[in-house]
């Protein structure tokens, strides 16, 4: 990686286009985008995708600040599926997909942790399990305008280090009466995977928005209810270990192939009440709630296959080895664990928000602004085991493992696994155990939940002056408070009939029969790769059957933690809004004083001679921080815009990493190994409650040329110092001397004489730092600029380059979860006359993705390029009797794309392979 020469690059990049765009310009000036006038004056007016572009367009030119927007197409309808799937189509935004719908926002190269969401200007919590908002939790069809503001203004108050989404709710008084209603089916092409699952979906919102009082009291109320199905087939690889059985080759470690179908349901309600009963007072309450459950069916089994790893198969002669990796093998005393797993997971979200804007004078305003936000989540996580006997005692399989192109292994079985005189609910490799004692696991049970309270009260006076350049003030104030509770239990699920605790040693049942009326008339079938079928039942009914037993294991105690952030924010700024040397100039100058009081409190845990050992603790940490801005935009000739912003903003920690909670382990196998901190037999591990926030320095400039009658070209360059970055992996050297009384005495003399008693207590700190530099450029042009004729077309197109270096403390280098060097995106489209038809490509380059691990904990694998094509064609009837009624066919995923990570970057070691298939909807909907 090159930073200098990405450095140069970009240089070079913004010098021709500062050179070139004033000779692109045109002498007409620079009309509105959203609709043009003829040699007559008549006003054309233009709607779907061409006004929702013209609108954005109008947005992004009259800022100073440098912003990408997303416009409705008309009143409850954005342009498309989802709000994160038009955010993708911006440049510099990505989208890592999860359970088949595009999630995980990146901007700038930069994860969901570096970016905030804002509802209306007001910072918002999520039903996620740290900062990052899922927008699956915002119906689409609520919203006005999305702005993503790149570039930082004082009164932007929780503005993010990558970018700050705003979701804008449409206003009442601003809008034209309407009452529209619509409905739209949903199938995905994969017949349902599983046999209670579904293929099918449905959506419908209604929206109505009217004026009363001689248009000064607005109304809109919206309402939404959709039921979502995904159909997903996986697989996913333990890791590919040198296995000495196979001549020091890479091998499969494990796999766990296996079908999944979802199924989201969600309804939500928003409400907008707008009062301007004269010009002195303007007041606007917003309310929005949406509640959403997801069921998940999993099955699938786990093949526990290379040796070196534990699996006590044996590797048949006669593999293939291709580059030093096994691609075909045969292997016997293959151990099996069929999985028929169920999730769920509810959720509501509630944001209330009240404005009013008091005119005190003819150019002084005071503004009040009161919100609150609300998210709660439970999750029931089931998961439910069965093979041929407890602890590898019953009957062995023989399977052949073959390499595909796409990096998978067909999984051949030679036993039946639908057999239930063979196949019982058990613990098949005798996984189980709760810290102490060996356990019959035959199931498991996670039950986090969360919730998550942000309470902001702002006020603020602004004010004109006149005769300058300097157009106008503001200065205000914004106190807030959050926090975020999370609480974890699990239980270890065993067969019934005896026993205490499901330990082994009191007798517990190592197996139980399948109940017949549990299992399910159709066997799933995992022939995608190589397994014929699988025993099919219900694993609630499974679940009423088995025992349950409390996990209180240390690592699961100390999960539970609350966050509190009081946060009070002061903020001054300068408008600046005038000529200067005959060019138009807009800009603004400011800063703010950001005093954060963070605590945390929990449980630290430790294990002792059997024994499980709680304390309570707590910590708060007080710091401030000073972050000043500038942004200037100059018009240097009719519609050529040069826009500049610098700015010092910050993003605070994950959630999970400002927890002050610590496990504390005693492991007594390391006594004797040494002084060395890793050989200690103590050692901790948690979270860090006075963590600072990330901050960075940023450069942003933009050469932007606007062309009469709509359409722009804009190259944009931007640069981040970053510091104070977060090292989840950061440890520190500990003295646990007060832990020696925990040993017996002469180990207790061993541990002493070495000096063994200093061990490593993992923490996250603020040891990093680096840079990011990157080039984005648009182009939103219909081609009427070009020719009359060709009316109705046009392209919306995107591309951009990110380039990073970022070290740790100890110089190791750090691969930024979700940057793509290079993402592009490209948008065709007709509309004219009622018709309309468009096609979108999104491609992006590999990226790290985030994926859930073990107990929810994050893991990150490369993930593969690609490339999705979505595609809709619609008609709008606008004479005669139907006029009002529209009709849309919308097609997602038509390429297919798999979702595909590796290992150690090398592509035929895939990690995860999801294929979600395509999705196809139609839809009508009825302006009234």
């Amino acid at each position: 990686m090159a930073l200098g020469a990405s450095s140069q690059a970009l240089g070079v990049a913004l010098a021709l286009a500062a050179f070139a765009a004033p000779a692109m310009a045109q002498d007409a000036p620079a009309a509105d985008p959203a609709q043009s006038a003829d040699t007559q004056g008549e006003e054309i007016v233009i709607t779907g995708i061409r006004a929702s572009l013209a609108s954005s367009a109008a947005i992004k030119r009259d800022q100073s600040m440098i912003v990408d927007s997303i416009s409705a197409e008309d009143v409850g309808k954005l342009p498309d599926v989802s709000i994160a799937d038009s955010l993708a189509r911006l440049p510099g935004v990505t989208a890592q997909r999860l359970e088949g719908r595009d999630q995980r926002l990146s901007i700038r190269g930069l994860g969901p942790d570096f970016s905030t969401t804002l509802l209306n200007g007001r910072e918002q919590v999520t039903v996620g399990d740290n900062r990052g908002v899922e927008y699956d939790q915002y119906p689409s069809e609520f919203f006005k305008t999305v702005n993503v503001y790149k570039s930082a203004d004082a009164s932007l108050v929780a503005a993010g280090i990558a970018g700050t989404v705003d979701l804008r709710m449409l206003r009442p008084l601003d809008s034209k009466t309407a009452f529209v209603v619509s409905a739209r089916g949903q199938m995905n092409e994969k017949d349902k995977l599983n046999p209670d699952g579904s293929r099918y979906g449905y959506r419908a919102s209604a929206t109505y928005v009217g004026k009363f009082a001689g248009d000064t009291l607005g109304i809109a109320i919206g309402l939404s209810a959709q039921s979502t199905p995904t159909q997903i087939e996986r697989y996913a690889a333990w890791g590919f270990p040198t296995e000495p059985a196979a001549g020091g080759n890479l091998f499969l470690g494990g796999a766990k192939p296996y079908v999944q179908s979802n199924v989201l349901k969600r309804y939500g309600g928003v409400a907008t009440v707008e009062w301007a009963p004269s010009e002195n007072f303007h007041s606007t309450f917003d309310a929005l709630y949406s509640n959403f459950e997801e069921t998940q069916r999993l099955r699938g089994i786990e093949f526990p296959i290379a040796p070196t790893w534990g699996s006590n198969a044996v590797i048949q002669p006669g593999y293939t080895v291709e580059d030093g990796l096994v691609t075909e093998a045969t292997l016997t005393n293959v151990v099996g664990v069929q999985r028929n797993d169920f999730n769920k997971r509810s959720a509501d979200n509630l944001s209330l928000g009240w404005n009013n804007d008091l005119r005190l004078s003819d150019s002084v305003h005071f503004v009040v602004d009161a919100s609150w936000s609300r998210a709660t989540r439970t999750d029931f996580l089931l998961e439910t085991y069965s093979g041929t006997g407890y602890n590898s005692s019953g009957a062995k399989d023989t399977i052949h493992i073959s390499h595909n192109s796409d990096g998978t292994y067909d999984i051949v079985p030679t036993l039946d696994y639908t057999n239930t005189g063979i196949i019982r609910l058990t613990d098949p490799r005798g996984w189980g155990f709760n810290g102490t004692q060996t356990v019959v696991q035959a199931g498991f049970l996670n039950r986090p939940d969360f919730t998550d309270d942000l309470k902001s009260l702002r006020a603020s006076f602004n004010g004109e002056f006149s005769n300058s350049i300097v157009k106008g003030w503001e200065v205000g104030a914004n106190y807030s408070r959050r926090e975020k509770q999370s609480r974890y239990t699990s239980y270890f699920l065993c067969p019934p009939g005896g026993g205490t605790n499901c330990t082994v040693a009191s007798g517990t049942p190592t197996s139980f029969a399948v109940p017949a009326d549990a299992l399910l008339d159709e066997q799933v079938s995992l022939g995608y790769l190589g397994v014929p079928k699988m025993l099919t039942y219900d694993p609630m009914k499974v679940y009423g059957l088995l025992n349950s037993v409390f996990d209180n294991r240390p690592d699961s105690l100390v999960r539970d933690n609350v966050i509190t952030e009081k946060v009070l924010t002061g903020y001054a700024k300068l408008a600046i809004d005038g000529t200067v040397g005959g060019k138009a100039l807009k800009g603004s100058l400011g800063f703010q004083v950001v005093h954060t009081k963070q605590g945390s409190s929990g449980q630290i845990a430790a294990l002792q001679a059997g024994v499980v050992t709680t304390a309570p603790v707590d910590g708060e940490i007080s710091y401030t921080n000073f972050l000043p801005s500038a942004t200037f935009s100059v018009e240097l000739d009719d519609g050529f815009y040069i826009k500049l912003g610098a700015a010092q903003t910050m993003v605070r920690p994950r959630l999970d990493q400002e927890r002050i909670t610590q496990a504390v382990s005693v492991d007594f196998s390391k006594i004797g190994l040494g002084g060395s901190p890793q050989n200690s037999p103590f050692s901790s591990n948690g979270g860090n409650f006075e963590l600072k926030p990330y901050k960075s320095d940023n450069i942003d400039v933009s050469f932007e040329k606007y062309f009469h009658g709509g359409g722009y070209l804009a190259l944009t360059g931007f640069f981040k110092h970053l510091t104070d970055f977060v090292d989840p992996n950061n440890s520190v050297l500990y003295d646990f001397s007060a832990l020696l009384s925990v040993l017996p005495p002469a180990q207790r003399a061993i541990v002493v004489a070495q000096n063994a008693q200093f061990g490593l207590v993992k923490a996250p700190a603020n040891t990093g730092r680096g840079e990011i530099l990157g080039v984005e450029a648009t182009a939103s042009l219909p081609f009427s600029v070009f020719s009359q004729a060709l009316d109705g077309f046009g392209i919306f197109a995107t591309g951009s380059y990110v380039d990073s270096k970022i070290v740790y403390a100890d110089n190791s280098p750090v691969t930024l979860p979700g940057q793509s060097k290079w993402i592009g995106t490209g948008t065709a489209y007709f509309e004219k006359n009622g018709f309309q038809a468009r096609a979108t490509y999104r491609w992006r380059d590999e990226f790290l993705a985030e994926l859930a691990g073990l107990s929810a904990n994050p893991e990150y694998r490369t993930g593969k390029a690609e490339g999705v094509l979505d595609a809709q064609i619609g008609y709008e009837f606008q004479s005669g009797p139907l006029t009002g009624l529209s009709i849309l066919a919308q097609a997602k995923n038509l390429t297919d794309a798999p979702f595909v990570t590796t290992e150690a970057g090398d592509t035929r070691l895939t990690r995860e392979y999801q294929r979600y298939g395509r999705d196809y909807y139609l839809g009508l909907s009825y302006k009234f």
